[in-house]
């Protein structure tokens, strides 16, 4: 897989975990915000004043749907507004009553697509080192570019390309090369021309590499 696909999965998977998350929670709020709301209600219109006392508070209490939120919900006075009680309930509070379940499951197939794509990265092990910024992925037996795409190679460029880069000078021979991908051609001197001359054009359009002649005796990868 691409890297930026994989880095786009990610994003995807973080933004529905957030957004399930929250929605679960503002779900919740609008919820105890109506059960305080008619419970402090309740308890004002039983005792027939405004006037918060332990009477008040705990017929609050009593009247609240959700048990959870039982002296958990404090009533406060607003002196802006003529000493009028109201009630308030921590955002700790809320969040621990609303149910994230879905939220976690999201977040662990996001951690799990997280250590997935880290692993991915780091098997892709260039062979000999990366040079001019290809990376060969051994397990795969792929090319890809350092933004993680992968270069469409022939068989034979395949093979050529993996010569190359165990080559530790990045050089090779045209007898080397014939006799490795042609061992029973007598002369594959315009085979092998054929291949590079098709291979220059996909080397250089995914790297800062090219592919020189020495005088038509050998053939090196060299970065531009």
């Amino acid at each position: 897989m691409r890297q930026q696909y994989a880095v786009v999965v990610l994003f995807a998977l973080i933004v529905a975990s957030c957004m399930t998350s929250f929605g679960s929670y503002r779900s919740t709020e609008r919820q105890v915000l109506a059960d305080v709301d008619q419970a402090l209600a309740q308890a004002l219109q039983e005792q027939q004043s405004p006037v918060i006392s332990a009477d008040t508070i705990q017929s609050f209490n009593s009247h609240l749907h959700i048990e959870a939120l039982r002296g958990r919900a404090v009533l406060a006075v607003d002196t802006r507004q003529g000493f009028c009680p109201h009630p308030q309930v921590s955002a700790a509070t809320v969040f621990a009553l609303s149910d994230q379940r879905p939220a976690l499951a999201l977040w662990t197939v996001t951690l799990l697509w997280l250590t997935y794509c880290l692993w991915q990265r780091r098997r892709m092990q260039p062979v000999a080192g990366g040079y001019g910024g290809l990376l060969y992925d051994a397990a795969e037996g792929r090319f890809y570019t350092t933004q993680g795409e992968a270069v469409a190679l022939t068989p034979m460029q395949q093979q050529l390309m993996e010569m190359f880069f165990r080559s530790p000078s990045h050089q090779l021979t045209k007898a080397e090369i014939c006799d490795a991908l042609w061992p029973k051609k007598d002369d594959a001197s315009e085979t092998l021309y054929t291949l590079i001359r098709r291979l220059k054009p996909v080397v250089e359009r995914h790297s800062a590499l090219r592919i020189e002649a020495d005088r038509g005796r050998a053939y090196r990868l060299l970065v531009r």
